[in-house]
């Protein structure tokens, strides 16, 4: 048991989780999070509370951002604009087929930018060596140009899903799970690439959220076509329901359809109520 607070760099961007310490940060307080490159302000969003899991394991917090800390980060984020400005400029120059997703940077004990990282998408690999120096030329230190997948885009720029959320990739998803055509068809989904796509284009993450209960589900509930005996009487299952737990059976004796629980028509379940309940 241990106390956590949540913060993010950007707004409605990803959550961080950190140990406060010996802190207080309430929400809208910056605050400082101790990162790769040095220590990065970010805005707290979730005061810090009482959470019973261990909290051993969790970052925690450089301490609280003062004016000093403000200054350097607002003259950053001024640099990467300047930065993403320039680069969409070079590249139309260039005429090369790449978008600017996000920028980069790390600066120096002087408040100097010591390097610039520059984050695009590309239909195919691109030859940016010239582009590479005209913008080191123009920016005046060391540039480095990194080409992200379609998923790692959406990631970075963040957006809102089909389901009127931020999108699962951007706000706590860490990592890319395999996500196939097979998902969609057990959940009996349209296989219309609109409809099961997200907005990098790929099928949505979402889709292996869910799937294990379909694939248990299927597992052990009769299959469409099976005959079974309800407590309506006989029939033939015609459907599954699965976020019920219960198919649809359409009965013999007048060609009407009834929603039985799975229990109730699964031959294991009604030996094993028979054996325990005649005994």
């Amino acid at each position: 048991m241990g106390m956590l607070c949540a913060v993010s760099f950007n707004r409605y961007g990803r959550l961080y989780y950190l140990d406060p310490v010996d802190l207080t940060p309430a929400v809208g307080d910056r605050v400082l999070v101790p990162t790769d490159d040095g220590p990065e302000v970010a805005e707290c969003v979730w005061a810090a509370q009482w959470v019973d899991d261990d909290t051993s394991g969790f970052p925690k917090l450089a301490g609280m951002a003062t004016d000093a800390d403000l200054k350097r980060d607002d003259t950053q984020r001024k640099r990467k604009a300047e930065a993403k400005a320039a680069a969409k400029k070079l590249i139309r120059e260039h005429g090369l087929p790449m978008k600017v997703v996000a920028v980069d940077h790390v600066l120096d004990a002087a408040g100097a930018s010591a390097r610039t990282t520059i984050y695009f998408t590309a239909p195919h690999r691109v030859d940016f060596r010239s582009l590479v120096r005209d913008l080191g030329a123009t920016l005046h230190c060391r540039v480095e140009l990194r080409q992200l997948s379609a998923r790692d885009s959406a990631r970075v720029q963040g957006g809102i899903g089909s389901c009127g959320r931020d999108l699962c990739c951007a706000t706590f998803l860490t990592d890319f799970e395999p996500v196939t055509i097979r998902m969609a068809k057990d959940q009996d989904l349209p296989l219309n690439p609109l409809r099961i796509s997200g907005a990098c284009g790929r099928l949505m993450c979402c889709l292996k959220y869910e799937h294990p209960l379909y694939q248990s589900f299927q597992a052990n509930a009769p299959a469409v076509g099976t005959r079974v005996t309800t407590p309506e009487g006989d029939g033939r299952v015609v459907a599954h329901s699965v976020p019920r737990d219960s198919v649809v059976v359409r009965m013999d004796a007048d060609g009407s359809r009834c929603s039985c629980s799975r229990a109730s028509v699964c031959g294991p379940r009604k030996a094993h109520d028979a054996q325990y309940n005649n005994a």
